[in-house]
């Protein structure tokens, strides 16, 4: 029980903690001051999320979204969904080639270099069908969440009184439903494709809570700690950066590295949403199914995505809302039906 639990905390960790989680662009962008709650909230939201979620793949014995989203929205509304779902992925996916190329930058690597790079690990990673993207998210993540960790408790405990920064005021604490439902939709995507593999009561359990409590942790201590340096923000463009500019260049280099593995993880988790919601249409191996969609994607990596984005993401947005609002009511609804 608990190894397979670990086993789904870290992909469900691999999930949300992208480039602009581990940057801290997307706390700073939700959270800031007087979120004390709102992360509260976030964390209670989560893991009841991945719990709904976990379980009705796991009764579905589901290998792709499709079966998990009409148990959540009805059958009507999971054609929409099903087609947002894909779009969501597919852009979102082409946003972290094009992030894992630029990154890589900073290494003296060519931007095209970088996308080649970023693109024959995803690849390489399907050989290995959904062990492998398991397998190496139980080795990548617990690096990351170490390193995100030490970083910021290190800086809270050099000033304590951080920890109690704006907590008798919690104005924010919308943020926890909106912060939430941004990773609806990857959540639901990944957590679909497992249905089969998971063998228990017990280790949904362990996946949802721990996972919920990690991200509660580490998004109270990086949210705290970016509000010591909030007068310094808007001097980079990566929030961490500001926290990390005083320390040795290892650290800024190592920090730079984990923040492609973090944009490598995201990317690989859209890729298993397409992939496994396509496998049963096109019985092929799924690295063979990761290079056709990566070979679709490629050339967009090159196009202006501020229009796409600025049309689909707002989209995306309520359609998240409204499928938080189908989880968390979720429980209720089946025992009424029961």
């Amino acid at each position: 029980m608990w190894k397979s639990g670990f086993r789904w905390m870290f992909l469900i960790l691999g999930t949300v903690i992208g480039a602009g989680y581990a940057s801290g662009r997307e706390l700073w962008q939700f959270f800031g001051a007087e979120s004390g709650l709102a992360i509260l909230l976030f964390t209670l939201f989560f893991i009841i999320s991945c719990y709904v979620i976990l379980q009705i793949s796991q009764s579905e014995k589901a290998e792709h979204f499709s079966p998990v989203l009409s148990k959540l929205v009805g059958k009507k509304a999971s054609s929409f969904y099903n087609i947002m779902m894909i779009i969501y992925l597919f852009t979102t996916t082409i946003v972290m080639l094009a992030g894992g190329g630029a990154a890589l930058q900073v290494f003296s690597i060519p931007y095209w270099a970088g996308i080649i790079i970023i693109c024959t690990l995803l690849i390489f990673l399907f050989m290995f069908d959904i062990k492998g993207m398991i397998s190496v998210n139980a080795v990548i993540i617990p690096i990351i969440v170490l390193a995100l960790g030490f970083v910021m408790v290190q800086t809270v405990l050099e000033q304590p009184e951080a920890i109690t920064t704006s907590m008798m005021k919690q104005s924010n604490w919308p943020a926890g439903f909106t912060f939430t439902a941004l990773n609806i939709l990857p959540l639901v995507a990944v957590l679909s494709a497992i249905g089969k593999e998971v063998k228990g009561k017990g280790e949904i359990v362990v996946a949802s809570v721990g996972s919920g409590m990690i991200l509660g942790v580490i998004s109270l201590f990086y949210n705290q700690t970016l509000l010591l340096v909030q007068s310094k923000l808007a001097l980079f463009e990566i929030p961490l950066f500001a926290i990390i500019q005083s320390y040795p260049f290892y650290m800024l280099f190592g920090m730079t590295f984990l923040l492609w593995l973090a944009i490598y993880t995201t990317a690989a988790s859209g890729l298993l949403g397409l992939v496994t919601r396509f496998r049963t249409t096109f019985p092929i191996p799924l690295w063979t199914l990761s290079l056709l969609f990566i070979l679709l994607m490629v050339p967009f990596t090159t196009v202006g995505f501020s229009v796409l984005v600025a049309i689909l993401y707002p989209l995306f947005g309520l359609i998240n809302l409204y499928l938080l609002v189908c989880i968390l009511l979720y429980p209720i609804k089946s025992r009424r039906i029961e």
